[in-house]
């Protein structure tokens, strides 16, 4: 007898089905489908990433063990190895690269006022890529080295939330610079950007465009001073320039000013030179965004330990792309429950809280009420005597 939704079921109020609709009728997923819809691989995947299900076989084993409750998790078609990796080779994974897009949107309105570190109204974005290694044999579209493959997740990332807005998923040969050309970009917003993306054509986009760009300058940047401002050395800010580009190339692509910060971290030991095309806000300012950058790194740390995305169910560019958008999805979906819940908690917390609840029939809350970080204490009265005879 049904007695209640489970966690999973209440968990998917959370996610916008309408618009999963649209995006599978955009690409015609469920064209001769009879049985096995794109929700119910969606739900199937979902599952996996939220219980971290290490094979296909894994994934139908704990679901039709569980085969009187699917219904009402959601699931419709029956779970077969066979099938799910099927419809990973074969259903487009634009459909859940849009669906994810959805949800990152909606996340996006509900961490529009998170506080990020830095006192600063605008927009902020990190850009970073990370690689996946694989193996050649398995995945030779994919090739990097002369005898290995890898992925690579480029993601531009609002720091507002750690919500990535936009990720491009590209074989490991693609380098990291060339994927500034897919960024639109923003009037008005900050992307930070390590020294691997300086290339001052593309950075000269970001100016003409009303967008603003930190980034570390190479050690061997030859310019001229134009100007220098004065500066409070107790900050940690050596100087404050205005400076042109003289080298050969570099002067031709980037025609405009722009100013030098160097700055030096007590705390590393460290002098850092840094790049921007914005000149109103204070030098220290430019100093603690670049230092928000590392927000992108926590966040690939982040789904590669907690996610499954290191490994992949199948072996084809469409499979890996699939199981990449579904898992990020999962990410964005712990993220909306938690702000709409009101979860004064991790998302790592409550990822493994809903690992072992998923298939409860109690109210979602409720799990997560219960939980408590702090050790319990023992009381030393009900300790027995190692040495009482």
């Amino acid at each position: 007898m049904n007695l209640g939704r489970s966690v999973f079921a209440q968990l998917l109020d959370f996610l916008p089905t309408y618009q999963f609709q649209i995006c599978v009728d955009r690409y015609q997923g469920n064209r001769y489908v009879k049985d096995f819809s794109c929700w119910d691989q969606f739900l199937c995947l979902l599952f996996a990433q939220l219980t971290y299900r290490r094979s296909l076989r894994d994934i139908e084993a704990c679901l039709r063990a569980q085969q009187s409750r699917l219904y009402h998790m959601g699931f419709r078609g029956q779970v077969s190895r066979n099938t799910l990796a099927h419809a990973n080779e074969v259903r487009d994974w634009r459909i859940y690269r849009d669906f994810a897009q959805e949800l990152i949107r909606l996340a996006r309105t509900l961490y529009r006022e998170e506080s990020f570190g830095v006192d600063l109204s605008e927009t902020v974005y990190a850009f970073d890529s990370t690689t996946i290694d694989l193996c050649l044999s398995l995945f030779p579209w994919g090739k990097f080295r002369r005898h290995k493959s890898a992925v690579k997740l480029h993601t531009l990332l609002d720091v507002r939330g750690s919500i990535p807005t936009s990720v491009y998923v590209t074989g490991g040969q693609i380098h990291d610079v060339n994927l500034l050309d897919e960024v639109l970009l923003e009037p008005g917003a900050f992307y930070l950007l390590d020294r691997g993306y300086v290339d001052f054509a593309r950075l000269y986009l970001f100016t003409q465009a009303c967008a603003f760009f930190v980034t570390r300058a190479k050690k061997n940047l030859q310019f001229y001073l134009r100007t220098s401002r004065p500066v409070d050395r107790s900050s940690g800010v050596r100087c404050d320039q205005s400076i042109r580009l003289t080298g050969i190339r570099t002067a031709q692509r980037y025609p405009d000013t722009l100013r030098r910060i160097v700055y030096f971290d007590a705390e590393k030991d460290s002098r850092l030179t840094f790049l921007t095309n914005n000149f109103s806000l204070l030098p220290l300012i430019i100093a603690q965004l670049y230092r928000v950058r590392w927000q992108v790194e926590l966040f690939f740390r982040w789904i590669k330990q907690h996610l499954r995305i290191k490994a992949f169910y199948g072996t084809s560019e469409n499979a890996v792309k699939t199981q990449v958008w579904v898992a990020l999805s999962a990410y964005v979906l712990v993220a909306i429950a938690k702000k709409q819940l009101g979860l004064d908690m991790s998302l790592y917390q409550i990822l493994q809280i809903l690992s072992v609840t998923i298939f409860e029939k109690n109210p979602i809350l409720e799990g997560f009420s219960n939980f408590n970080d702090q050790s319990p204490r023992v009381d030393p009265d009900i300790q027995l005597s190692l040495f009482d005879f």
